[in-house]
């Protein structure tokens, strides 16, 4: 189990904008596991939107995103370099994220050739898939 602190020690992504609060497990190099707590004192729900706060899908990507990152940014040949976006592939949002759910965030690197890869991503909220598709990535 990795906390935010330790989180930040594999990825460069900071407060705000660091999008996951924990890592239950990790395989460097093929999968991640981590978690969203996702609290209503947020700051995209300021704006998004104020009535009826929703968590945005592109940050719920992003959320996923970072959990890929730590499983291939932990591969010793990764440390301190950064995985940036290449492409976003059939994502599907089927559920809205609210304040007080626990985002589960999986992701499984399905190919991966010299510096870039692609993870299949996942996210649940009890168990109901909310999000899902494919993210490439680029090591940088």
């Amino acid at each position: 189990m990795l906390n935010k602190e330790e989180i930040k020690q594999i990825i460069p992504q900071r407060e705000p904008f660091l999008m996951v609060d924990e890592i239950e497990e990790y395989i460097p190099g093929q999968s991640a596991i981590g978690y969203k707590y996702v609290n209503e004192d947020e700051w995209y729900f300021k704006g998004h939107f104020p009535q009826n706060p929703i968590m945005p899908g592109v940050l719920i990507v992003e959320s996923l995103a970072q959990t890929g990152a730590v499983a291939i940014l932990s591969m010793e040949q990764n440390k301190g370099k950064n995985a940036i976006f290449g492409g976003i592939s059939q994502m599907r949002f089927r559920q809205q994220v609210v304040p007080g759910d626990k985002l589960k965030l999986e992701v499984k690197i399905i190919k991966a050739k010299g510096p870039v890869g692609v993870g299949e991503a996942i996210a649940t909220v009890n168990d109901k898939i909310v999000a899902k598709g494919e993210l490439t990535f680029a090591v940088v």
